[in-house]
C-alpha cells in the first residue's frame, strides 16, 4: 500500500543521527508522489538553517516549526522563507490526524 500522506515529526539538533534518516526519508517520499509534512519541535527547531530542509521545501515538502521551540532555543526566525509555517502544537495535532502514517524521531 502506498500511503499519500507522511507526517515526521523532528525534536533532535542537527548533531542526532535521525537528522539524516529524516532527510532520507524525505526525498524517498517526495520522489514517490508522497504529500509531506515535517514538524521541528524542541531541539529540532535548529535544524530550520540547514539549507537541505529548504531543498525538500521546494520540492514540495511542507515544513512547520513550532514558533515556542525557536523562542525557547534562540532560533531566529527573521527572513524565515514564507513557504514554511510557524505554529503551534495544534496544527502538529492535525498534521498527526490527517496523515497515512507518522514517524517521531524524538
Amino acid at each position: 500500500m502506498i500511503y499519500q500522506k507522511f507526517g515526521i515529526l523532528l525534536s533532535t539538533p542537527p548533531s542526532h543521527p535521525s537528522v539524516e534518516t529524516v532527510l532520507q526519508l524525505s526525498s524517498e517520499a517526495l520522489a514517490q508522489g508522497i504529500d509531506l509534512y515535517l514538524y521541528f519541535i524542541d531541539e529540532g527547531v535548529k535544524n530550520l538553517g540547514d539549507p537541505r530542509y529548504g531543498e525538500l521545501v521546494g520540492r514540495g515538502m511542507k515544513l512547520f516549526v513550532c514558533a515556542y521551540g525557536c523562542q525557547q532555543h534562540g532560533v531566529s526566525t527573521d527572513q524565515l522563507d514564507t513557504r514554511i509555517s510557524l505554529c503551534g502544537l495544534v496544527v502538529l495535532s492535525n498534521i498527526v490526524n490527517g496523515c497515512d502514517r507518522f514517524l517521531a524521531f524524538t
